[in-house]
């Protein structure tokens, strides 16, 4: 670190104004945990050296339709994570409750010997383990269906054994995140359209197309269609209205997307200011996003965005920190 900071800075001799974004492990990189207030400045002959471009954002609007293809889910595959997971958290209650009996009787100098007790809470331990990996497979697996409650996923589990009702795994290559949510989703089976809701995005991605993958629920399934089945599904969204930026543009931390804005002000050295600003992903649009959040009004980075953020970090790190770097 002591050797990046000084080069960076002496080549650049970048002005921070406010206070600089705090470190996040966590945050998918290059971006932080956060959008900040911190307004780094640059004067014309540093941006033509970082090679910062900016340009207007155009105005668009859209109504997004997504292709893809999907797979019938197994219902035998649902009933049984889910009898897994109802299994693993009454044991892991079970256990608990015998915790706490022995406890309490070798606390009152009853029959319990510090052993059983030791022994009980280990079992204990194991038990809320083995219910953690349930719940975080299954959150896994069927994403929105980790949020029902259990007499509302017991409805879906009987409405899918009875054929009323069918699961479908809905995969788009060549997408890794979504803007908005579609509103609705047909499924095209021999020529017919069969209409299915969107459910909600699954946090595993497809193992072969390695895609964004979205659970559908058909409520009346064509006859024959069953388990394993793949059809193409087209998604559908509201019209989107917004402006289009380029993918270089984009920035992504824990809160969401963001780009740089260029301000109207200037530093006391007279050097331009930036600013990051939040913006909503509508839709893909090639090389570009629909978003909403700035206007055609406004002076985006275009290029060299990431350049500002990894310079801006440098404020993180006080002279004591790169000191014993």
């Amino acid at each position: 670190m002591t050797r990046i900071i000084p080069l960076l800075c002496s080549v650049l001799g970048l002005s921070l104004a406010g206070q600089a974004w705090a470190d996040d492990d966590d945050a998918p990189a290059p971006a932080p945990a956060a959008v900040d207030t911190a307004q780094p400045a640059l004067s014309i002959e540093q941006e033509q050296a970082v090679g910062i471009t900016v340009l207007h954002p155009l105005p668009a609007s859209a109504g997004e339709r997504i292709e893809g293809y999907g797979e019938v889910l197994d219902a035998a595959s649902l009933v049984s994570d889910a009898g897994r997971l109802a299994s693993t958290r009454a044991a892991a209650r079970a256990a608990g409750t015998e915790a706490q009996r022995l406890a309490g009787l070798y606390s009152g100098a009853a029959d319990a010997s510090l052993r059983s007790v030791e022994s009980a809470q280990a079992a204990q331990i194991e038990a809320q383990t083995q219910a953690q990996i349930a719940s975080s497979t299954f959150a896994l697996q069927w994403g929105p269906l980790a949020k029902l409650s259990d007499a509302q996923r017991a409805g879906l589990i009987d409405a899918l054994t009875s054929g009323r009702s069918m699961l479908v795994r809905a995969d788009l290559p060549g997408r890794l995140r979504l803007g908005t949510m579609p509103q609705s989703a047909t499924l095209n089976v021999d020529g017919t359209q069969v209409p299915a809701r969107v459910l909600g995005t699954l946090q595993r991605s497809a193992s072969e197309s390695q895609s964004v993958g979205l659970l559908l629920q058909i409520d009346h399934a064509p006859s024959g269609l069953g388990a394993g089945a793949r059809v193409l599904v087209t998604l559908r969204g509201g019209s989107n209205n917004g402006v289009l930026v380029p993918n270089g543009a984009l920035l992504y931390g824990e809160h969401g997307a963001y780009v740089y804005r260029r301000l109207g002000t200037h530093d006391k050295d007279g050097k331009q200011q930036y600013a990051p600003v939040p913006v909503k992903l509508l839709q893909a649009a090639g090389t570009a996003w629909l978003v909403q959040g700035v206007d055609t009004d406004d002076i985006i980075v275009a290029n060299g965005a990431g350049v500002l953020w990894s310079l801006q970090g440098l404020g993180t790190f006080s002279a004591e920190e790169e000191d014993h770097d």
